[in-house]
Order: C-alpha cells, then sequence, then structure tokens
C-alpha cells in the first residue's frame, strides 16, 4: 500500500468503527445468550474511550501503515464473557458469540458497500447536486466514497483475519470448541502461544497469503 497521510486520516476512523462493532457484537450476543458481564463493565456501548486499546488501535495499525503492509487490521480490548452463564450448551453458546463480531464486520462491509454504490450513483448524485450545490460533490460525496471504500476493505480483512483457526483469535475459539472434547483438551495448554504464532505467521508473510486471495474474492463481489 501506498499510502499517506489523508488516507490515514480515513482508515484510522473505519478501522475503529470496525474494531468497535465487532467487540460490541461479541458482547450483545453473549448478553442475549444469558452472560451480562460485558453489559455490567460498561462495554455495550458504541462510545469508543471504553473500548480503545492503545497498542492494537492505534499503534498496531500505525505500524503496519508506516511499513506499507499489504493488510491492515487492529484489534479493541477485548469484551469481557463468562459462557458459564450461558443458557443451554456452553460450548455452543461459546461458538456463536465467537462468530459474532467477525459476522458483524462482514454486515458492515456489505452495509459500507452499499452506501459506497449509493454515493457513485449518477441518479443519486444529481439529486444530491440539486439540492446543495456541485461543489458539495467535491466536498462532501468524494470523502464518503473514500471513507465508504476503505470501511468495506477494513471490516473484510478483519472479518477474515479473526476466522484464522488459531487461538485466540475467534476463528480459533469456534474451532476448539467443535472438536470433541478429548482433543479440545490436548491443544488448550498450548492455546497460550497462539499470539506469538500469529505475529511470526505474519510477519513472514503467511497471513497475508492466506487473507488477500479471499478479501480479492468478496471485494470484487462487493466493489
Amino acid at each position: 500500500m501506498n499510502l499517506n497521510v489523508v488516507d490515514f486520516i480515513f482508515m484510522i476512523p473505519a478501522l475503529l468503527i470496525a474494531v468497535i462493532f465487532h467487540e460490541v457484537a461479541h458482547g450483545y450476543v453473549a448478553y442475549k445468550l444469558g452472560d451480562d458481564t460485558a453489559k455490567r463493565e460498561g462495554r455495550l456501548t458504541l462510545n469508543p474511550i471504553p473500548h480503545i486499546d492503545p497498542l492494537g488501535s492505534i499503534l498496531l495499525p500505525g505500524i503496519l501503515i508506516l511499513f506499507n503492509s499489504p493488510i491492515l487490521f487492529g484489534y479493541a480490548k477485548p469484551v469481557p464473557i463468562n459462557p458459564y452463564n450461558f443458557r443451554g450448551d456452553t460450548r455452543k453458546g461459546i461458538v456463536i458469540t465467537s462468530f459474532a463480531g467477525p459476522g458483524m464486520n462482514f454486515l458492515l462491509a456489505f452495509i459500507f458497500a452499499g452506501l459506497y454504490h449509493l454515493v457513485k450513483n449518477e441518479t443519486f448524485l444529481t439529486y444530491f447536486a440539486s439540492l446543495f450545490g456541485v461543489g458539495s460533490l467535491e466536498s462532501i460525496i468524494v470523502p464518503l466514497a473514500i471513507f465508504f471504500k476503505y470501511a468495506v476493505s477494513i471490516n473484510l480483512i478483519l472479518g477474515i483475519f479473526n476466522l484464522l483457526p488459531i487461538p485466540p483469535l475467534d476463528g480459533g475459539n469456534i474451532l476448539l470448541n467443535l472438536l470433541p472434547r478429548s482433543i479440545q483438551e490436548k491443544i488448550e495448554p498450548y492455546e497460550q502461544f497462539g499470539f506469538i504464532l500469529i505475529i511470526v505467521l505474519l510477519m513472514a508473510g503467511v497471513i497475508g497469503m492466506i487473507i488477500l486471495p479471499i478479501y480479492r474474492v468478496l471485494i470484487s463481489i462487493l466493489m
């Protein structure tokens, strides 16, 4: 990515929206399943302050942009969830709650893609210009189109990344709780090394090689 300051200005808000909605989705689904931990700790809010993680929400994306990483992602503070409060099957609840975050990112990508196509539509542009003047297209519509485009890309990448079957990513949690319990118990002790594995795979370019082909297919469909 050959990015400049203008790109950075558009991408950081798009990333913050993506990671905040991701975490709120986890907490909201957990709440619906019977766990009110996130609600009690004030995390079922779209206010960014309780969610922002200085490292994952600001520093990591900044480093990736600085080093022209082919992918951009970050994370917010994980929403606290206690699966023992779930009604019914705990493992099923974990699977559903884990998928809620990436699922929200794919939903946001779809919504922002719709908004992008709307602001590129000739009929809409003509009507908008008739209401606010031709100059509004350059001052309002163009920035919105840029923002929507980045929001689609970032939400797709975040959704795909989080579904990688590596604990502690959502995909890893889903995989562990779909496996037979005997296998899950053998893998769980190594879960603490998952983040190190992610960093190694990221630096080696492996994660990019996995994410980018899937991303290109989805972005071609949406955009």
